[in-house]
């Protein structure tokens, strides 16, 4: 029977297992992909300018995934017949440690006023993603089920549970949770429509390829802002104001970094790290005691990324940087600290490029169609209400990435732009989580009904 077993499971074994050899890997690429960057004229000078350096740093890492030479998670079937898991540590290590070490680093040099002085238009443009998502849903379902109805069918097998369903909608409620606000949203939408957890996986296949595929798109948008900016007619004053606001101030508080420089930043950051995770492991495990004790409902579910301990994590460690902004560790930006935060930046950026499998796209055509579509009328819709409002290409990027990215993408689209405004990609990341559960289920209520048509 074991051996039957392992004969239909395949060994998906990458040649690199060790984090410590894959690590070591990802930042011989990242030195690369910056030594050819930073070249002056010939063949990379022109590639640089039409592929951004940030999107190689993506791109690169998937290609190592696509090639099996690394893999973010594995099966490996012995001679013996017996079957083992495998994963890769560093997304976790990445976005549960670098990320808010480099968040505190580029928030200490904030301009909190600067950023609320941006005005209006980044709400309008987060929202306007939100709005984007709630209707792709169910328009996606009603265009691909009128070329290939048999893919919005609900599959027969295998078999959903007690209280449990096989209806795509319900499967897609889960994209819908987690495209707004997050992995918590994510979850919630998975317990509220009961979708067959043996499906589940397909849907988060969707959901990676998917927002990767557009978080690609908009990085290699970045580096034509200007071009699309002048085509969308923006006003961008207020961004270069605060970006030459910040940039003035560190080029009068910048020197030669001393060692006691450099073990303060390490300190302000590894601290903030703790500092953030001790908070929101008890203030996560509060919720999740509030939430569960709760009767079962819409009004328990949208508050279940409260018991989030992400979340808090993101929150506590931008607190800590607005704070710091206020004291005299402001100066530090003059040692560096932005740009170390962004070195922590592009290694989690390396780590989210290896959780990518190109090939993964032609695996399940139709879930991928109905996800495409889908994120093209959230980038649709963006673009339009960006025209109407002339709002800049850094409001539509983070905008839409704070919706379909969350918290551990937002900001590195928005610190692409400038080091100063990865704060904006995080606050808009939080507004999201609070309302992410609120849209996927109404988004979930109109691709019931699309389904059903």
């Amino acid at each position: 029977m074991q051996e039957q077993a392992a004969e239909a499971i395949n060994d998906t074994t990458p040649l690199l297992t060790s984090d410590t050899i894959v690590f070591g890997v990802l930042m011989v690429c990242l030195g690369l992909i910056f030594y050819t960057s930073s070249r002056k004229s010939g063949f990379w000078y022109k590639f640089y300018k039409i592929v951004p350096a940030l999107f190689m740093a993506y791109f690169v890492p998937a290609l190592l995934t696509t090639s099996g030479l690394i893999a973010p998670e594995w099966t490996t079937v012995a001679e013996s017949g017996e079957v083992t898991e495998g994963a890769t540590s560093l997304y976790y290590m990445s976005s549960r440690y670098l990320l808010p070490a480099a968040l505190v680093l580029m928030t200490l040099s904030i301009d909190l006023k600067g950023v609320f002085n941006l005005g209006p238009k980044a709400v309008i443009m987060f929202l306007t993603g939100t709005a984007g998502i709630i209707i792709g849903g169910p328009l996606a379902i009603l265009l691909v089920g009128a070329v290939s109805p048999e893919t919005v069918a609900a599959p027969i097998t295998p078999i959903p549970g007690p209280g449990e369903t096989n209806e795509i909608w319900a499967g897609l409620s889960t994209l819908s949770g987690s495209w707004i606000g997050g992995g918590a949203n994510q979850t919630a939408m998975f317990e509220i429509y009961g979708y067959n957890p043996k499906l589940f996986g397909q849907m988060v296949f969707v959901d990676i390829v998917v927002a990767n595929i557009w978080m690609a798109l908009l990085i290699i948008g970045i580096g034509r802002a200007v071009r699309i900016d002048k085509w969308l007619k923006s006003d961008t004053s207020a961004i270069e104001r605060l970006k030459e606001k910040v940039s003035s101030f560190a080029k009068k508080v910048e020197r030669n970094p001393s060692f006691s420089d450099l073990m303060i930043l390490a300190g302000i950051a590894f601290g903030t790290v703790s500092l953030a995770h001790f908070g929101a492991d008890h203030i996560s495990g509060y919720f999740e005691s509030m939430v569960n004790s709760m009767p079962e409902g819409l009004s328990r579910n949208m508050l279940s990324f409260m018991s989030s301990s992400f979340f808090w994590m993101i929150t506590i460690t931008t607190i800590i940087g607005i704070i710091l902004s206020y004291t005299k560790a402001r100066d530090l930006e003059g040692a560096g600290a932005s740009k170390f935060g962004s070195v922590f930046i592009y290694v989690l950026v390396a780590s989210i490029g290896m959780k990518m499998d190109l090939t993964l796209i032609f695996q399940n055509p139709g879930l991928i169609a109905i996800g495409l579509v889908w994120m093209a009328m959230h980038a649709g819709l963006l673009i339009l209400v960006a025209k109407l409002i002339k709002a800049p290409y850094f409001f539509l990027a983070v905008g839409s990435q704070a919706n379909v990215g969350g918290a551990a993408s937002a900001p590195i689209v928005a610190a692409e732009f400038h080091s100063s405004l990865a704060t904006v990609g995080v606050l808009l990341a939080v507004f999201g989580y609070a309302i992410g559960t609120l849209g996927a289920v109404a988004c979930t209520f109109l691709m019931q009904l699309a389904s059903a048509a």
